[in-house]
């Protein structure tokens, strides 16, 4: 049988195949045989970049006013600490600037005043003293709330019950006070039951030994509903496959609570625990100042109370911020060191590793 000689295609194999050029930019990194460009990463990185902001372009222009209210708002004012070392005189001039700018420098004299002044150490004292009573007393509570609605098993009782402990959140503090001054007071619905019952009054709402107790109270009372939401959206993602496990090795309620919950809720309370002793130092400044007549500064000196009162009552700006800012130093390192403790424990904390 005779072949054909007609010539073969261009397309054959005895053709030297061409080379394929490479598009500058081509960053896939193929097996092929292509040559790369030296100029393809960049501009492979101002198409990955384009792309991006393709994608994103309508996130990021939503939170660009986010961004500006905490720029504004947060980080802005930062610089006006600069009065921590000046002899800070705001009757200078009408604009705030050109005061901070014409003030005469002092260096570091409000600090040594401040850490040699009692009254400094005597709010510090108080505000440690709260927020270990608040860490030890209210921080479990919204963690056994959650693990309480958790065991319900009607979901209309649970959510009714979840509403009911969050509704104080959104009251302020002024009506906070006004409702324990109305059941704590001297003439509150306590003293009056003992009363009637042939004992004498009392009113627990001017009582500088129990203030630290009732500011703790009042706070629990408040907000810990927003805890509760908190941990049970954390309860909401455990496999409830963990729960049949356990159960199916003989595991009783306390049991899977202790080896299946609390294991689960691990990372949320290590994260919150994390934000509270960066709060260590603020206490609820309104819910004290509100209540600072009452009992007396001796019993409700805060750092925040102390600032307000230098600051703006006797208008010693320079002395307010030189307590703020050695109070805003000493948050950060405890977010750090708290943080650091996390991460020994194997949690996530604010931030990773």
């Amino acid at each position: 049988m005779s072949h054909s000689t007609a010539p073969r295609s261009d397309t054959g194999a005895a053709k030297e195949p061409e080379t394929t050029p490479v598009v500058s930019g081509d960053t896939t990194g193929g097996t092929g045989g292509g040559r790369r460009s030296t100029a393809g990463p960049p501009e492979g990185s101002r198409l990955r970049l384009r792309l991006r902001w393709r994608r994103d372009r309508a996130l990021l222009l939503m939170s660009v006013p986010a961004v500006a209210l905490i720029l504004v708002f947060n980080y802005l004012p930062i610089l006006g600490n600069v009065v921590a070392f000046e002899d800070y005189d705001p009757y200078i001039s009408d604009n705030g600037v050109v005061s901070i700018l014409n003030s005469s420098w002092i260096g570091l004299e409000h600090f040594e005043q401040l850490f040699g002044d009692p009254a400094f150490w005597h709010a510090v004292q108080n505000t440690l003293i709260l927020f270990l009573l608040q860490l030890l007393l209210y921080f479990p509570v919204p963690i056994a709330l959650a693990l309480l609605i958790n065991s319900v098993v009607r979901p209309r009782v649970r959510a009714v019950s979840q509403a009911i402990l969050y509704l104080p959140h959104f009251f302020s503090w002024v009506l906070v006070i006004a409702v324990f001054q109305q059941l704590l007071g001297g003439a509150g619905l306590l003293s009056q039951l003992l009363r009637q019952h042939g004992f004498d009054g009392i009113d627990l709402m001017t009582d500088p030994e129990t203030f630290k107790y009732l500011v703790t109270a009042q706070s629990v009372w408040k907000d810990a509903g927003w805890g509760i939401i908190v941990f049970l959206a954390a309860l909401a993602s455990v496999d409830q496959e963990l729960y049949e496990a356990a159960a199916m090795d003989g595991a009783g309620r306390w049991r899977r609570m202790w080896h299946v919950t609390l294991p689960a809720l691990r990372p949320v309370i290590a994260l919150l625990l994390v934000l509270r002793v960066g709060d260590a130092l603020t206490v609820g400044f309104e819910q004290i100042l509100l209540q600072r007549d009452a009992v007396g500064p001796e019993a409700s000196e805060v750092l925040d109370t102390f600032v307000w009162w230098y600051g703006v009552r006797n208008q010693d700006f320079g002395y307010a911020a030189a307590a703020g800012l050695v109070k805003g130093v000493v948050s950060i390192g405890l977010v750090l060191a708290a943080n650091k403790v996390a991460h020994l424990m194997g949690e996530q904390g604010v931030y990773r590793k």
